[in-house]
């Protein structure tokens, strides 16, 4: 067999795997704009299920509970992971490998868990100190703590790749703590904060169980309310709420590639130093 059958047939496997992956969201998104009630027969192209799920209140208040939840629990997490992550980097080389460790279990551990771990957790902060009780905080609350190891390995492989030199650099030069976060730390990590922020973002919107296990009466959310929608049967409603997030996902997932692809603060200032 050539090389060039083989680079033939690897192509052509990705492909099919493509078509694999996409398939489903691709009919997902076909069947949001049928002009009839169905989802196994096309007949004609219409918006009509995206003006009616503008005009529902109950998905409305969905998607607002779902950007405040997306946006607050991103910014928090962003916060906390960055120190973190910076920590984690800071303090390497005093075998703290362990706490790394720990901050993988949140990755790999099943969101029912997680989730059923989260609920018991609020409901009996509640009944004891009368606090915590199952809503929009609970589920800002928990989102983050599910965010905050994403960031927080991301910024520390972002720091691990630096020159160890470029810190020595500002110290020799006489910077402050603050002009050395300032001016080195926040221009070389930005690509990582922009992209980490824009994980946890797509993190939150898409999360499920996690969200049903620790939201309230009150705060819905549009993966809570697609639940709920989908036990009459799917509609081109539901199909039209996950076109949209489908696309906003999407939509952040480009962002962070362009953002991935910029040259870096870092990169520039090791090719004009070679220079």
């Amino acid at each position: 067999m050539t090389a060039r059958a083989i680079d033939r047939g690897l192509r052509v496997f990705w492909y099919l795997l493509l078509a694999f992956l996409y398939a489903p969201l691709a009919v997902v998104v076909f069947y949001s704009f049928n002009a009839i009630n169905s989802s196994a027969r096309f007949a004609g192209f219409s918006l009509t299920w995206y003006r009616q799920l503008f005009s529902n209140d109950a998905i409305i208040g969905a998607l607002l509970n779902t950007v405040a939840l997306a946006l607050t629990s991103s910014l928090i997490a962003i916060v906390i992971g960055g120190m973190l992550g910076y920590g984690f980097y800071r303090y390497r080389l005093r075998r703290l490998s362990w706490l790394i460790w720990l901050i993988y279990l949140p990755m790999v551990m099943p969101d029912i868990i997680f989730g059923i771990a989260e609920m018991i957790f609020f409901i009996a902060i509640d009944e004891r100190l009368g606090i915590l009780a199952p809503g929009l905080g609970t589920m800002i609350i928990a989102h983050v703590t599910f965010q905050v190891p994403f960031i927080a390995l991301l910024v520390n492989a972002r720091l691990l790749a630096l020159d160890p030199q470029l810190f020595e650099a500002a110290q020799d030069l006489y910077a402050a703590p603050w002009q050395r976060a300032r001016f080195f730390l926040l221009p070389v990590l930005s690509p990582a904060i922009v992209s980490s922020f824009l994980l946890a973002l797509t993190l939150s919107i898409d999360d499920f169980v996690i969200s049903f296990f620790t939201a309230g009466p009150e705060s819905t959310t549009l993966p809570i309310y697609i639940w709920s929608a989908i036990k009459k049967g799917v509609t081109p409603e539901v199909n039209a709420i996950a076109t949209l997030m489908i696309g906003s996902v999407f939509l952040m997932a480009l962002i962070s590639l362009v953002v991935q692809r910029r040259p870096s603060a870092s990169s520039t200032t090791n090719r004009s130093a070679s220079s």
